[in-house]
């Protein structure tokens, strides 16, 4: 069950479009079936796809208890940073998808994990052991439960906010300032729904950054983060005018032109660190080495390098 409460951007928003944008993973086709089937309510009753909905109610999302259990186990290639009887910490690949959909019910993280450690499937749900995420095309650490009390005590972690996540980003342009910091709300976008946007009436984001090295067209960055929202650094860096590169969905005219100038074939966003209470009271810092195809590029700028780094 998913509960939502759309909020002032939302005015207006069919139901249909506003339940799509709030559940990216699943099919647009599958979530008409769900509306049709009386499985979306709006305060407690059935409505049609063309409802219109206001701020302030309740939209809640039943999936069929079939659609969530019939995960299949896959022999899938795992880069496993750190395990032990309560979590394990991977390196997640960019491209691999972290838990299943309909429309896309193999080849996701989840897939694999269920065969390496089959003991993660917790309480039926389709996404066992995962607290987090990372989206399809950002690489990096990731950390799962594979115990009920580790997975209760990583989501207590995660509502307080004192988990520490470090990315490494390389955005377009020469960024100027040393360090900054970005506290801007993020919602959805109203005039694109597969985007978010720093809107007023969103949800509060906050996120750190620090220049590492500067390039003639592009500047490599630490960037650390207090809230987890979607899309989080990948709308405040667009916000600032230093969007990532090879970001297809938050580019510009400028960055598109320098990402094919680097041969960015993905957005160079990648999850470095990930600093976290373990169940046994060990406050662990699990780190993920850059990509090679991210290597590569700052490899390719490393003769680039224009002033201070």
């Amino acid at each position: 069950m998913f509960d939502f409460y759309p909020e002032r951007s939302h005015i207006g928003i069919r139901l249909d479009r506003y339940v799509a944008g709030e559940l990216s993973d699943l099919s647009r086709t599958y979530l008409q079936t769900l509306i049709d089937d009386g499985q979306v309510l709006v305060d407690g009753q059935a409505r049609r796809a063309a409802f219109k909905i206001t701020p302030g109610q309740h939209v809640t999302v039943a999936i069929p208890e079939t659609a969530e259990v019939e995960i299949e186990a896959q022999d899938l290639p795992l880069d496993i940073l750190y395990d032990d009887a309560d979590v394990v910490a991977i390196n997640k690949p960019a491209g691999l998808v972290v838990h299943p959909a309909p429309g896309h019910p193999r080849g996701t993280l989840v897939n694999g994990l269920l065969y390496r450690f089959p003991e993660i499937s917790i309480a039926g749900t389709s996404r066992p052991g995962i607290v987090h995420r990372l989206d399809k095309d950002t690489s990096g650490v990731m950390i799962v439960a594979k115990t009920d009390r580790a997975q209760t005590s990583l989501v207590e972690q995660w509502q307080a906010r004192t988990v520490g996540k470090t990315y490494v980003a390389l955005v377009a342009g020469v960024v100027e300032e040393e360090e900054a910091t970005i506290d801007a709300p993020i919602g959805r976008d109203p005039a694109n729904r597969l985007r978010m946007a720093a809107v007023r009436s969103g949800k509060d984001a906050v996120s750190h950054f620090t220049v590492r090295t500067r390039y003639r067209d592009a500047s490599l960055l630490d960037v650390r983060i207090e809230t987890g929202r979607t899309h989080q650094i990948r709308v405040h860096l667009a916000m600032i005018g230093a969007p990532v590169l090879g970001d297809r969905l938050y580019s510009t005219p400028k960055s598109r032109s320098i990402s094919h100038d680097h041969g960015l074939e993905r957005h160079f966003l990648h999850a470095a660190s990930l600093t976290v209470d373990l169940p046994n009271g060990q406050r662990t810092t699990f780190e993920a080495p850059l990509a090679d195809d991210l290597v590569a590029i700052l490899e390719r700028l490393d003769n680039q390098v224009d002033g201070v780094s």
